[in-house]
């Protein structure tokens, strides 16, 4: 017997969905709108697991709805749980789905290159001192992962400052890069209501990591996406995770400025002790114990941060022959 699905009101016609994920979020947040006479959308869409088709098939159900009668998904980032059923959602319904035009030609490119990019992702990771056995397993990793995401054929690009209907009412298209290239938010100012995705979490920080197809600076993105968010200042924000729906966002804005600013400040501390590798530097930054996918994480958000310091003029990069690993430096 299949549980009640977790569904929580939001505005109107739209509620939000937790839907299972093996992940140690246990949950992300998929959004539902069936307004009256309008199109019915879904945000979002998990991995594509039993648990989460099951979740979704009783979330539709709950609202009197079945896959065919979503018109239009709307994704807010290309990562595996917020992507996954995408293809899955478009075959069984026909959905028009949609993404910001900035994460298409990456994010989204990047699940239909998936074998044609793994090695420049894998060498991006051995070039800053991933050791030869979790380059391994961290391949294999990323297969298990790659065979959860069924990309869309079709996706139609949304553009900044656009507007999409929702619940009856317009909903700004906001670009929210750093956790993903091309982060889309939606915005319904007269509400004070913000689609945050991982934009911004509760009770975490939402990963910024420098990846072989990212952008060359995701965390000097991010600052700037906390920066908008603080001046938006929404009285309340639907999120991907630890939600659905958290208050008090400007303040967890400057509270995640203020633990990035401390992070660049222990980096360039660190680097200045000895040059070192972005991996070496990630074992200071996150001594604990990390799985596999912990661990890669872990390097992507050091280097998104000694990066961005490299950037500033803050701290150097030189290329070591003989252990063949780039190594930061003040």
């Amino acid at each position: 017997m299949t549980d009640a699905p977790l569904l929580t009101p939001v505005l109107g016609s739209l509620h939000a969905l937790q839907v299972p994920i093996p992940y140690p979020m246990k949950y992300v947040t998929v959004l539902l709108d069936r307004p009256a006479g309008g199109p019915v959308t879904m945000i979002d869409c998990a991995l594509d697991t039993p648990e989460a088709r099951a979740a979704l098939e009783a979330g539709l159900a709950a609202l009197g709805l079945h896959w065919p009668d979503v018109d239009r998904l709307i994704i807010t980032h290309h990562h595996p749980d917020h992507y996954g059923l995408a293809g899955v959602v478009e075959e069984r319904s026909g959905a028009q789905v949609q993404m910001l035009d900035v994460e298409i030609g990456r994010g989204e490119r990047y699940w239909h290159l998936w074998e044609e990019w793994l090695p420049g992702h894998l060498k991006h990771m051995r070039d800053h001192g991933l050791p030869p056995e979790s380059l391994e397993s961290m391949g294999a990793d990323n297969r298990r992962g790659r065979e959860r995401v069924h990309p869309a054929s079709r996706v139609q690009p949304l553009r900044e400052g656009q507007h999409v209907e929702l619940s009856g009412q317009p909903w700004e298209v906001l670009w929210l890069p750093g956790h993903a290239d091309g982060h889309l938010g939606l915005w319904n100012e007269a509400e004070g209501t913000l689609i945050a995705g991982d934009a911004i979490l509760p009770r975490i920080s939402p990963n910024v990591g420098l990846y072989a197809y990212t952008r060359p600076d995701p965390l000097g993105d991010y600052l700037q996406t906390l920066g908008k968010l603080e001046a938006l200042n929404p009285a309340r924000a639907v999120v991907g995770h630890h939600g659905p729906v958290m208050t008090g966002v400007q303040a967890r804005a400057r509270e995640l400025r203020d633990h990035h600013h401390e992070r660049l400040d222990f980096m360039k501390a660190e680097a200045a002790r000895e040059p070192r590798s972005a991996y070496e530097l990630s074992l200071a930054m996150f001594p604990r114990d990390l799985n596999i996918s912990g661990r890669r994480f872990a390097l992507a958000e050091t280097l998104a941060h000694v990066e961005h310091l490299r950037l500033l003029g803050q701290l150097y990069r030189t290329w070591n022959e003989a252990r063949e690993v780039w190594l930061y430096h003040a």
